[in-house]
């Protein structure tokens, strides 16, 4: 069991029980629906839901990590109440953006307490958290922090940057050598699907007086998250699982990302019809997508089209899901054609 102190539970709202911290102010969700002083936490509630559909991090009340009486009862009061939003607007879509934009928001938080030099409770605390939610082993060496090398291939397998390869690690007996920020953005996936599990967990709320327009609102925001499917020809079952994957609004690892693109874009699917597909994920940004898809078309950077990787190279990555028509195909690409 983790003990929180009051900073503790205004970063990570999510480890503490919302809930409980609320009866204990002795208030219930009517009274933030009806209570004119009361509904500036449910304001902050829909503006955090918003930010996230957006991509974005909510920015909190907290200065330097710190929370007043105040900005902690903002910060539980608000995360609580987006959660009521969330299950009231019953939107997968907007509840994997939240859960990714929180999970993002408390990685900010994660790194500068494990970076921490003068204070050790805190580092101590941000490694229990990160043991305890995710069993990963980390211990403080020098200007660095070392995890066994079994937790890293576990995290890091959905990884598909150079640098997260293990042959391009830092290794020493058995241990895996990571900055702060490389420890935290290992668990990021984890720390996403963590706070959306409890959040569809959570016991479904009747409509609440004066909750009524921000639902609505959040209903109407959600109506440009439209599903887009490419259909033409016959797809592999890999490319269909991380299609419906983003049609679902939920977070496809960047290694299925690589996946999907390259079989579309050696399929001659134009950037433009590719493009469409990702807006569903949950940390969308349209900037960003197009750029990735002209660096693996080669119409950028270095000019190199990237290839679809290989069936067994899935397979290290957890994404084949072959069925007997893969017929032990060597490639994605090949599904569908008999093989001599």
């Amino acid at each position: 069991m983790i003990t929180l102190g009051k900073d503790e539970i205004a970063k990570y709202p999510f480890l503490a029980d919302a809930g409980q911290y609320l009866k204990d102010k002795g208030f219930t969700l009517q009274q933030f629906g009806i209570d004119p002083v009361l509904k500036i936490p449910l304001e902050k509630a829909f503006d955090r839901v918003q930010v996230s559909a957006d991509g974005k991090i909510y920015k909190s009340d907290l200065i330097d990590g710190e929370a007043s009486d105040i900005a902690l009862e903002n910060e539980v009061f608000s995360f609580l109440l987006a959660i009521v939003l969330l299950k009231l607007t019953g939107i997968t879509t907007l509840i994997k953006r939240f859960a990714l934009a929180e999970a993002r928001r408390a990685e900010k938080y994660l790194e500068k307490d494990l970076a921490n030099i003068t204070d050790d409770s805190k580092k101590e605390l941000a490694i229990k958290i990160i043991d305890d939610l995710f069993s990963i082993q980390v211990k403080k060496q020098d200007d660095f922090f070392i995890i066994p090398i079994s937790n890293y291939l576990e995290h890091s397998i959905n990884f598909h940057e150079r640098e997260w390869k293990l042959v391009n690690r830092r290794v020493k007996n058995g241990s895996v050598f990571l900055t702060p920020h490389e420890t935290v953005r290992l668990i990021r996936k984890e720390l996403s699907n963590y706070i959306s599990s409890k959040i569809f967990n959570a016991k479904m709320p009747s409509m609440i007086s004066g909750f009524e327009e921000p639902v609505k609102k959040l209903n109407s925001l959600s109506k440009k998250f439209v599903t887009y499917t490419v259909t033409n020809g016959e797809y592999p079952p890999c490319i269909k699982h991380a299609i419906e994957i983003l049609e679902k609004g939920e977070n496809l690892p960047h290694s299925g990302r690589f996946m999907l693109a390259t079989f579309l874009l050696s399929r001659n699917q134009s950037i433009e019809q590719i493009a469409p597909l990702f807006k569903n994920a949950p940390d969308y940004n349209e900037r960003v997508t197009l750029y990735q898809l002209n660096h693996l078309a080669g119409t950028s950077g270095s000019g190199t089209q990237y290839s679809c990787p290989s069936c067994e190279k899935l397979k290290t990555q957890n994404l084949c899901f072959a069925i007997p028509e893969c017929n032990n195909i060597l490639n994605p690409l090949q599904f569908g054609k008999k093989r001599k």
